[in-house]
């Protein structure tokens, strides 16, 4: 009996205390929908008043607008947060190492890496105005954060304006994390017992033994979470513009303007989250128009070269640079690939076009030119012939035909056929 006593005693404290952790996993760039996801994740541990939320990072970066939304929310956690850049061999990259150090607690795993947060612009000259202003802002923007969380703020602003980036030993030696983990279990027991400081208030962690409650992105968010990656955004909006206007150009076909409108509404939503240069949409839908003209029109190949020259230097120009923490755009590779196989279908289908143009017909009257017809009659130099079952008037224009030859048909005119010896 006393040892029962005993053993609730001990107990007791720890059932009180071990609570529930909200686990959630960032794989990827960061984007409005993961920006959601993260929004979505603190509303639920606060509602169940979970001990923290515990998210695991591995991006290489991603938008800025999205990213100072997640600084934001999780700055302003009613819960905390604690940022694992794991598993091994991870990295938080520019919007992560935002991210990260304004985490209640940040930890790595070993194997991990974290820094190189410089602003990265594709155009103009690295001293230029607009890329001194955006790094500038994204230099204030992590000193503001590496203040609050009073992490190291050189090492900081040297990862914007350097690129620095380090390995999980050399950023707890520098004050950038605050524990190195192996594992889940390991990093609650680590954090068990810290004081969370919350504005003038605070409290303390009870982690040991928490149970940790999974939370994934819904269908949508996942949905959303992939098309919202350029060379899927590229994709869906090139098979958009090629299915729409396939209908429109052969109204009746159906199949191709239900998958064309899906996959542009698809790309509309997907094109929204990224920073896109609607001059580059433009040409893209100008370029495919030339290419489907070049069908119907004929131009000796001039619609051809305008609509492959508009549809790749639009394709390049797409997603405008200079708008995030790293350079969102879509795959050279990807848009090579892309341009070409357009380019050589329609180039296929002209092809067969013209050559459709040029083949012998095979129905009327004039499909008859090149046809072996037996002489009924002597042709001398008219007479009759059947051909395909057929009696018709013919006339031997290269001498006289003695009935029962067989003839080869050169005219048809006014109904009747002009005949030569076949082995003529």
């Amino acid at each position: 009996m006393k040892r029962l006593c005993l053993y609730i005693a001990i107990s007791m404290p720890l059932l009180l205390t071990a609570q529930t952790v909200i686990s959630i996993k960032i794989d990827g760039a960061i984007n409005p929908v993961v920006a959601t996801f993260i929004h979505r994740s603190i509303q639920i541990a606060s509602d169940d008043n979970a001990a923290c939320l515990l998210i695991h990072l591995n991006t290489p970066g991603g938008l800025l607008k999205s990213t100072r939304t997640i600084v934001g929310d999780i700055l302003e956690s009613p819960v905390p947060v604690i940022v694992y850049v794991s598993p091994a061999g991870a990295h938080a990259g520019s919007a992560g190492v935002f991210i990260t150090l304004a985490a209640d607690i940040a930890a790595m795993t070993p194997g991990t890496n974290i820094g190189a947060a410089h602003p990265i612009t594709m155009q103009g000259a690295p001293d230029s105005i607009m890329n001194s202003k955006s790094t500038n802002d994204a230099a204030a923007f992590i000193r503001t954060i590496a203040e609050y969380r009073n992490r190291n703020l050189q090492w900081a602003e040297d990862a914007v304006r350097q690129s620095v980036a380090i390995t999980a030993n050399e950023a707890l030696q520098k004050n950038i994390i605050d524990l190195i983990s192996s594992n889940d279990r390991e990093l609650l027991n680590q954090i068990d017992g810290k004081q969370i400081k919350r504005d003038s208030s605070g409290f303390v962690l009870h982690t040991r033994g928490a149970t940790i409650q999974v939370i994934e992105m819904g269908f949508t968010e996942k949905l959303l979470n992939i098309i919202s990656d350029p060379d899927i955004a590229y994709i869906l909006l090139m098979l958009g513009l090629l299915g729409l206007l396939f209908e429109l150009f052969n109204p009746g076909i159906i199949f191709p303007g239900i998958i064309g409108f899906i996959s542009l509404v698809l790309a509309f939503y997907a094109l929204n989250t990224l920073p896109v240069n609607y001059a580059g949409l433009a040409l893209i839908v100008f370029g495919v128009v030339l290419l489907l003209l070049e069908i119907k029109v004929v131009s000796h190949g001039m619609l051809a070269i305008g609509g492959i020259v508009a549809l790749l230097t639009g394709s390049l120009m797409l997603i405008r640079p200079g708008s995030g923490l790293e350079v969102m755009r879509i795959s050279r590779a990807l848009i090579i690939s892309t341009v070409a196989i357009t380019s050589a279908f329609f180039l296929f289908v002209i092809g067969m076009g013209i050559k459709a143009q040029r083949r012998k017909p095979v129905t009327g009257i004039k499909a008859l030119v090149g046809e072996t017809a037996f002489a009924l009659d002597e042709l001398n130099p008219s007479g009759r012939v059947r051909i395909h079952g057929e009696i018709w008037n013919a006339v031997a224009i290269s001498g006289m035909i003695n009935a029962g030859e067989m003839v080869r048909v050169t005219e048809v005119k006014n109904l009747t056929l002009y005949v030569e010896h076949i082995n003529v």
